[in-house]
């Protein structure tokens, strides 16, 4: 198959007109960026809408409506949730910091690790255990990161519900996107990582 460098050209000049008069353009057509409106810089843009949800709500509705209280009502796709234990839960991190990241949440509505009981604790510990075989297993990670930050002076975005993070490492992972631009490249979906991660923790 050849390709005619002079109907291309037409094409990117047809819609490139097309965009400057304000006619409708098709997926197939061609678009100068420069005739868009804005002001082009040297900046690229990674566009991340579900942070928004975040953003808006604030510190406020998070600390009347509990998310980790609400999600084992909800469907195991729309919370998110990995597995379900007897005191304790597995789901994703909405937020996530890499893939894969998970969250092992008590049903409990308790704020700090001191405030769990030996049942509640040896279960976190058996999920988080679990968490970091599947997550290997799946991913191919090389390491983990494991942590709970008790209260909000510590860190802790939901601080009146305890929690504990399993982020899963590459080594290939590092760049400067997180220190430069406060950015974190996500290559899947949550809902495409919540089903791998849930059809292979009972495997």
């Amino acid at each position: 198959m050849t390709i005619d460098p002079e109907a291309v050209a037409g094409e990117s000049t047809s819609a490139t007109d097309a965009a400057a008069s304000g006619a409708p353009t098709t997926d197939a057509e061609l678009v100068d960026a420069m005739t868009l409106p804005g002001v082009p810089d040297e900046f690229q843009r990674l566009w991340t809408p579900h942070r928004m949800a975040y953003i808006s709500a604030g510190r406020e509705p998070m600390e009347k409506n509990c998310p980790f209280c609400a999600a084992p009502d909800k469907s195991d796709e729309d919370g998110l949730i990995v597995a379900r234990g007897k005191t304790a839960y597995v789901l994703l991190n909405l937020f996530p910091y890499n893939s894969g990241h998970l969250l092992v949440c008590p049903y409990r509505h308790i704020a700090t690790y001191d405030q769990a009981t030996d049942e509640e604790v040896a279960e976190i510990g058996a999920l988080t255990q679990r968490g970091m075989r599947v997550l290997r297993a799946v991913s191919n990670c090389d390491g983990f990161n494991l942590g709970m930050n008790q209260g909000a002076i510590a860190g802790a975005g939901v601080d009146a519900h305890l929690h504990q993070h399993i982020v899963p490492r590459w080594a290939s992972d590092a760049n400067f996107f997180p220190i430069i631009a406060k950015t974190k490249a996500l290559p899947q979906l949550l809902g495409d990582v919540r089903r791998t991660v849930s059809e292979a923790w009972d495997a």
